[in-house]
């Protein structure tokens, strides 16, 4: 039997329809698993269902996040906001943690992972963050790897990646910033940037800022060896 993975989906604005990036199945399948889109609920009971009957959890990319959540009002530079996706992902990831299941968040899903343990986030880090940046939108292809980030030894993203250094693609102008037990950060860019958040406590609970999934697709080993030992671990809950 396959891994069950429940996989976020975006909502766009004025359009009654979910959407789901195709890089996202194809790395879920490629490791193993089987990918099912999920809507954005408001029930609680329903929300309950999903979280027991998932082997895991896989919170993909997308628009900003709500910055209310995390008790900050909107800068001027705040993107496009989808309070129903926000509030959805934010009690199933809340209720997947408690079950103590496998979850991956890229991106955006590191963002709603840290804020779901009480931390926060830059609502826009060229004008929240002191110093030179790097280029964290990439104006190159999805799966070009543009800027580095050390990655911390022995560490889950350490043992799944096997580097200490690791060349990631960057698509993002938000990201964590206080990051609060029992996650610790995991991988940092050479100008500061949180770019990897993990649970001390659970099996497997990691947040990337990257789309290793885009890298996945260019078969990059470190974006493979997430993407293989995420469905390891939703396989391992899987058959308990």
């Amino acid at each position: 039997m396959k891994a069950i993975i429940g996989l976020t989906s975006s909502l766009e604005l004025g359009r009654e329809e979910y959407g789901i990036e195709l890089a996202d199945t194809e790395a879920i399948l490629m490791a193993g698993g089987l990918p099912i889109m999920l809507p954005h609920l408001t029930d609680e009971a329903d929300i309950d269902e999903i979280a027991e009957h998932i082997d895991g959890l896989f919170l993909a990319g997308g628009y900003d996040i709500d910055p209310t959540l995390f008790g900050e009002e909107p800068q001027p530079q705040l993107g496009v906001i989808i309070p129903a996706r926000d509030a959805f992902e934010l009690a199933l990831a809340k209720k997947v943690l408690a079950l103590k299941k496998p979850i991956l968040g890229v991106c955006r899903g590191a963002q709603i992972l840290n804020i779901a343990v009480g931390g926060d986030m830059y609502q826009d880090i060229t004008t929240q963050v002191k110093g030179d940046l790097l280029q964290h939108q990439q104006r190159a292809p999805k799966f070009h790897g543009s800027h580095f980030l050390d990655v911390t030894e022995g560490s889950l993203l350490h043992r799944l990646t096997r580097q200490r250094r690791l060349k990631v693609n960057s698509r993002h102008h938000q990201a964590n910033r206080h990051v609060p037990a029992p996650f610790i950060v995991s991988g940092v860019s050479s100008d500061g940037i949180v770019e990897a958040i993990e649970s001390t406590q659970h099996q497997f609970a990691l947040g990337v800022q990257w789309h290793p999934e885009n890298m996945a697709r260019a078969e990059d080993s470190a974006s493979i060896g997430i993407f293989s030992g995420f469905i390891a671990a939703c396989r391992e809950e899987g058959e308990k």
